[in-house]
């Protein structure tokens, strides 16, 4: 019997390593001569750094960079392993060669909310050169894929502060750079890309992007992101005009026009950044994760698949791991089942888009620091009785 668990993580508690390996303890307690495969995946949020280099048998690397408010933080990225292609069925040596030059790199980790006190967050003020230090970090070792994703910036500039990390000039009538932050933009005359670093142009970016929003307008990035980043009213107005200047004198400059493409509103603009300046593509990153690890090949022949992530509800399907998982494991006539710390009231709905059951692993109403705090033995516990179900049926 072959059994792949494919978990995200649970936020807070479990890294999507842990989850499957908890799960797979469960089950070992009632089938113990199964196959077992764990491939920890995730959707471009947070935790896929973590996720993909467990998957993969990779590294993390830390270094220091420029925070969000130009201090100095503590940030890493992952470079990949090999680990999918002796699970998946490729036995192409270049892809072999491509996979152990792929870094993913999450933009929180540099420019993330998490670095800027509540009392401290103003858009106006907050860049992205610290993701433009790991972008060029991976780059000087070697790094000719990158994927990024976007979730939980702290920034509104337009990914103008990732670009000068990487060699961009973005001058002001002065001749001077202008200033970090997403104000600075409204200052811009002109842009030079000629010391942008040469090893852009080979190297494949993909941006894990789950998000729609273009640059600018009532749906942009200022309007929609800029208020959980300490963005007024007033602030808004300001970004989104800084916004559109920067994407003037982008277009001025002769690169593409890209503001009004779905998903260049990331991250504070940071996608719009990434499709103008870098060539880079957006896409789901569900469909990343899944693609990088093989998922599709590994789970070839299973028995059952198992996924789950923290909290199961509707938004499941809108992009999230365990309806990724569940998608590909229905192509080829896999039964899933999905595992999490909490199931809501309106998770049935996932019953009508390829899962086989829901389970919750909290056993009775408690607070969060105990529902956090016992994670893993419920996990466990949970799994067991799952484990015992499924046998009683197959065995029936």
């Amino acid at each position: 019997m072959k059994i792949v668990i494919a978990p995200d993580s649970y936020k807070e508690s479990l890294s999507a390593m842990e989850v499957a390996t908890e799960i797979e303890r469960g089950f070992r307690q009632v089938l113990p001569n199964a196959d077992y495969i764990k491939v920890p995946v995730a959707d471009g949020g947070e935790g896929t750094v973590q996720s993909m280099v467990d998957a993969t048998e990779g590294k993390l690397v830390t270094l220091s960079v420029i925070g969000p408010l130009g201090n100095r933080v503590e940030a890493h990225y992952g470079i990949l392993g090999q680990r999918r292609h002796a699970l998946g069925d490729s036995s192409n040596q270049s892809d072999a060669m491509a996979q152990a030059h792929t870094a993913i790199i999450e933009m929180a980790s540099a420019s993330g909310l998490h670095h800027v006190p509540l009392e401290q967050r103003n858009p106006l003020l907050t860049t992205s050169y610290g993701t433009g230090q790991l972008i060029r970090h991976a780059l000087d070792a070697g790094i000719n894929h990158i994927i990024i994703g976007l979730g939980g910036s702290a920034t509104n500039d337009g990914g103008a502060g990732m670009l000068q990390a990487l060699g961009a000039q973005l001058i002001d009538q002065n001749g001077k750079e202008i200033a970090a932050g997403g104000a600075a933009l409204a200052t811009l005359k002109r842009i030079d890309i000629s010391g942008l670093d040469p090893r852009l142009n080979h190297c494949h970016i993909e941006v894990a992007c789950d998000v729609d929003n273009p640059l600018c307008g009532d749906k942009g990035a200022s309007a929609i992101f800029g208020p959980q980043k300490g963005a007024t009213p007033t602030m808004v107005a300001q970004l989104d005009a800084a916004l559109a200047h920067f994407a003037d004198i982008t277009r001025a400059a002769g690169l593409a026009e890209c503001r009004d493409i779905a998903g260049a509103g990331a991250a504070g603009g940071m996608g719009f950044a990434v499709l103008a300046y870098l060539k880079g593509e957006l896409k789901p990153g569900i469909d990343i994760v899944m693609q990088t690890v093989n998922l599709a090949a590994i789970i070839r022949g299973a028995d059952l698949v198992i996924t789950g992530e923290g909290r199961l509800d509707s938004q499941t399907l809108h992009g999230k791991t365990p309806m990724g998982v569940a998608r590909e494991a229905n192509k080829q006539g896999i039964a899933v089942i999905a595992i999490a710390g909490c199931v809501s009231d309106d998770a049935n709905v996932l019953l009508n888009h390829g899962f086989c059951a829901l389970f919750s692993t909290t056993p009775r109403a408690m607070p969060l620091n105990q529902v956090l705090a016992s994670a893993k033995h419920n996990l466990y516990s949970t799994s067991v009785s799952i484990a015992a179900l499924y046998n009683t049926n197959r065995t029936r």
